[in-house]
This record gives structure tokens, C-alpha cells and sequence, in this order.
């Protein structure tokens, strides 16, 4: 993905985060929405991105299209997105999961502004034309799933917003270079987000405590990673922790010094994850194991960024 170059003004002002909600069971939204609220009220600047995997996979088998996972020969799964997914998918992630962050953020004094990222053009980038996948133990090319990557962000728009106090609230899908609407990974979109703008730390936060070296075993919790490590991490990393990790490596090659992978389920996620809490992803050299760093498994090499440009979507 081409590294986004921040604009100025995007570094003056106070620091700025950028935080990822995934959308998987689980996830305490109430508990987010009051933190941003106290956050925003004290001058803080940030920008709320959101998923919504559980509730559109309930929503397409209600209306009989239910959802079709791919996975890519490097092991990463994504969502098979034909037209009558995607519509599906904006139903969930524009509309109801959007407007319910919107609504609970309004409530609590927040002047939220929900936006998906075909609107303003505010992601854009290249429609895949084909994805590999396995199907029955060989590799096939689909040719009709609806897929891209973000490779530019409008920061002039985010910048706007925030310079008149709103919060962005933001979601896929995002808009294809031929014009389309297309499905994306949110974690590598927030990244994509967070290195345009500048942003000091990316909070990628979820169902999961942060990297588990032996999951789901909660003590196996990886608190720091250095940025060498990510391959062999996302040889052995389970289910959407890989594309986690894959939107980490994104954001810290796009100049964001810190990515955490956190716990978005009970009060304060935010302040956990900014305290410690986590798996913490830094430019310089992880902590030692004396300040509590775990040691890697041993395990195969993950493929690089590069390779997943060709396999990986939402």
C-alpha cells in the first residue's frame, strides 16, 4: 500500500488518534461512546472507526443471501462481497451500525459526523479485478467479488470536521478508482487513516485482549511486538488478528510511531489500551522481557504486505 504523506496542519494541535472498533461479538459500544465523550469534551482530537462483521452476517442469512468467507493462500479469510452482499453490507455498516454510534455519541454531547468512505471520496483506491482463494484445496481466482484497497485518504474533509469540533466516525466501504463502491478492511483502512492524517498512535481494538501467542488462552498475551517480528507473528496469528497485524505493518510504514491492539469489552478501553493494556507495536525495539515483553513462538514466516496486496479484503 503507498505510504500516505501527512499533511501539515494534520500534525499541529493537539495529538491526534485514530481508533478502530471491530465488529465482532462482544464489543462494548456503550463503553467506547462514553470514553470518546470525556475525551472529546477535554480538547482531545480523534477519529472513530468502525466494523460490523456480526451483525451483517445476521442480517444476510435473515434475508437469505448468507455471507461466504474466501481464504487466500496465505491463510487470511475475507468476506466474498458480490452486488447483493455489498448492498447488504451498506445496510449494516452505513446504516445502522454508523447512525447507532452517531445517535449514542449525539447523546452524549458529542457532535459526531458518520460518514462511509464513499462519501467525499474519502477513501479511494483500486478495485481488485480478481482475488486467489482456496476452494477445496486449490487455489481458484474469483473474478466477481467487489474488493479494493485504500490508497488515498481526504484529509482535507477529516480536517474540516475536526477543526470545527466533530467527530468522524468512519466505515466502509470505500470508492474504486473506476467509480464503484467496494469492500475493505477496516483495520487496514483505519491505517491507511491514521498514517494520512498523522496520527500519533493507531488503537486497533476488539473482542480479544491483543495478540495471543496461544489463542484463545487469554495469559498468552503478547504486550509488546517489534515491528521485525510481524512476520513470524502473522505466520501463527489466529482468524482477523492477521489482517490486524497486516494494518499495524501499514500504519507504522506510513509513519504512525504506534499501533496497539486492545480490548474494546468493558469501561475505558481507550485509557486501558493507552496505559499499557494490549499488545503495543512501536518504531523503536519492543520492551525487553524484563518489562514484561513475551518471547515469539517459533513458527513459518507470514507472507509480507506486498504479497497480500494480491489475496487480502475485507
Amino acid at each position: 500500500m503507498p505510504t500516505p504523506t501527512p499533511t501539515t496542519s494534520s500534525r499541529s494541535g493537539p495529538p491526534l488518534l485514530v481508533v478502530k472498533i471491530g465488529g465482532a461479538e462482544g464489543i462494548g459500544i456503550d463503553g467506547v461512546c462514553d470514553e470518546l465523550a470525556v475525551r472529546v469534551a477535554a480538547g482531545e482530537r480523534l477519529v472513530l472507526v468502525h466494523g460490523g462483521s456480526a451483525e451483517t452476517n445476521r442480517v444476510a442469512t435473515a434475508l437469505g443471501h448468507p455471507p461466504r468467507f474466501l481464504q487466500s493462500p496465505s491463510g487470511h479469510t475475507h468476506r466474498y462481497t458480490d452486488r447483493r452482499t455489498l448492498e447488504i453490507f451498506e445496510m449494516v455498516y452505513c446504516g445502522s451500525t454508523n447512525k447507532g454510534f452517531v445517535e449514542r455519541l449525539q447523546a452524549r454531547g458529542v457532535d459526531a459526523v458518520g460518514l462511509c468512505g464513499l462519501d467525499g471520496r474519502l477513501w479511494t483506491g483500486p478495485r481488485k479485478t480478481s482475488v486467489r482463494a482456496l476452494v477445496d484445496g486449490r487455489v481458484q481466482i474469483i473474478r466477481d467479488s467487489l474488493t479494493g484497497l485504500v490508497e488515498r485518504v481526504n484529509t482535507g474533509l477529516l480536517l474540516a470536521l475536526l477543526e470545527r469540533g466533530h467527530l468522524p466516525v468512519l466505515t466502509p466501504p470505500a470508492l474504486s478508482d473506476d467509480g464503484l463502491a467496494m469492500n475493505v478492511d477496516g483495520d487496514r483502512a483505519a491505517a491507511a487513516t491514521a498514517a494520512a492524517l498523522g496520527a500519533s498512535a493507531l488503537l486497533l481494538l476488539s473482542n480479544v485482549p491483543g495478540l495471543l501467542a496461544a489463542f484463545p488462552d487469554p495469559d498468552s498475551l503478547v504486550p509488546h511486538l517489534a515491528p521485525h517480528q510481524l512476520d513470524e507473528a502473522e505466520g501463527w496469528a489466529q482468524g482477523r488478528m492477521r489482517a490486524k497485524l497486516l494494518g499495524a505493518r501499514e500504519a507504522l510504514a506510513g509513519g504512525v510511531p504506534r499501533v496497539i491492539l486492545g480490548d474494546a469489552r468493558g469501561s475505558q478501553p481507550i485509557a486501558r489500551a493507552l496505559a499499557g493494556a494490549g499488545t503495543h507495536i512501536a518504531a523503536e525495539p519492543a520492551a525487553t522481557d524484563d518489562a514484561g515483553g513475551r518471547a515469539l513462538p517459533r513458527g513459518r514466516r507470514a507472507p509480507r504486505a506486498d504479497d497480500e496486496r494480491q489475496e487480502q479484503s475485507a
